[in-house]
């Protein structure tokens, strides 16, 4: 990913080899950088394994200092592992679910503002998307694992441990505090949109204009600004088919913007002949039982990305097309199958020609260099 001609200015710290030819490796298996109709675009690709991820920035090789403002974003993304993170006992989050229950307790203001505006969408979807649901992942066994059907008590321990309405949130001390023991607030349908967020800011801040795409895992991304080489274009990303990733849906078109993808096809388990995904309904306990195969949203940010797409999955098109209504600048492609049909539907909502392109109506020459696939939860 380093590219050849390229100078490689000081920074913060060394650029580490993981992070050119660990990337270098996974490109292989992945698509090839971002195509437009004159050609491949001109940029570096640095990355790295984060949040249980593969967390890639992607900048044009004419910005000065590139190579060390990518490795500056990355750094960014693995400080927010180490704090957001409920896998490390000493992790920022860890220590409030362990003692938010004692008294109101400290935390750092990003971290406050994220959880501020998780409960505010949480409200928006009607408890769709709940950030104090960890105590259901971990009943199903998808935090720490096995994966299994909880017994009827221990479903109804989790639900009672489940929901924002357990967070008090004092804005004039920016403290937290749970109104009872067990409480556990995950930050895994938000969290990546957050660090992805964060990064982009290292970008904006560059002395130099600077476009990129940021994506984590490819469910998670944001676009700034045009590719290199395409002024006033936007960054192409191809959204997929979730049971068959090699198929091409159509294209969706991004500047400015966050994208969050949402499905259970990768991540599920299957118990008494019925397939049980990660995606937890907070409002039942359970997953649901149909679904679409993924939901896609577009939104100013990638943190409200990530967790609306988790949330629409939820409610189904309908009801996110109600919500929808009072918010034009988000937008959501759902992705269904139905058994007789050998090819998925895509429902777009709040989206115009130029933010999508089905497949049957533009098929590029050469296949965008990232594309939508389901994660999330």
């Amino acid at each position: 990913m380093k590219p050849d001609g390229v100078e490689h200015g000081p920074s913060r710290r060394s650029v580490s080899r993981r992070d050119l030819f660990r990337s270098r490796d996974r490109d292989r298996a992945l698509p090839p950088a971002p195509a437009s109709a004159r050609g491949s675009y001109s940029v570096i690709n640095a990355g790295r394994a984060l949040m249980g991820s593969f967390f890639e920035v992607r900048v044009g090789t004419g910005v000065p200092g590139a190579v060390d403002l990518a490795t500056r974003a990355l750094d960014v993304v693995e400080e927010l592992e180490a704090q957001l993170t409920v896998y490390r006992d000493d992790s920022e989050i860890s220590r409030l679910n362990a003692t938010a229950h004692l008294g109101p307790v400290a935390v750092e203001a990003g971290l406050f503002g994220l959880l501020a505006r998780s409960l505010e969408i949480g409200r928006q979807t009607g408890g769709a998307y709940d950030v104090a649901a960890g105590a259901l992942s971990a009943a199903w066994g998808f935090t720490r694992g096995p994966r299994r059907v909880p017994d009827p008590e221990t479903l109804a321990d989790a639900r009672a441990r489940t929901g924002g309405h357990h967070l008090t949130l004092d804005p004039g001390r920016r403290t937290v505090a749970f109104d009872r023991p067990g409480v556990v607030v995950n930050l895994g349908s938000i969290g990546k949109g957050y660090a992805i967020d964060r990064a982009v800011d290292v970008v904006r801040a560059h002395w130099w204009p600077t476009a990129t795409l940021i994506h984590g895992g490819r469910s998670s991304l944001f676009a700034l600004g045009s590719p290199p080489d395409d002024f006033g274009g936007r960054w192409p990303v191809a959204l997929r088919d979730p049971s068959d990733p090699e198929t091409p849906l159509g294209t969706i078109h991004l500047r400015n913007r966050g994208m969050g993808t949402s499905g259970a096809e990768f991540q599920r388990f299957e118990a008494g002949g019925r397939a049980f995904g990660h995606i937890i309904d907070p409002r039942t306990g359970e997953p649901p039982a149909d679904g679409p195969g993924s939901v896609t949203v577009l939104a100013p940010t990638a943190a409200e990305a990530d967790a609306l797409s988790t949330a629409f999955f939820l409610l189904g098109p309908e009801r996110a097309a109600s919500l929808l209504a009072g918010r034009p600048d988000v937008g959501a492609l759902f992705v269904t199958r139905h058994d007789a049909e050998a090819r998925p539907r895509v429902a777009a909502y709040n989206l115009t020609d130029a933010d999508y392109t089905p497949a049957r109506r533009h098929r590029p020459t050469s296949p965008p260099g990232t594309f939508a696939r389901p994660g999330g939860g």
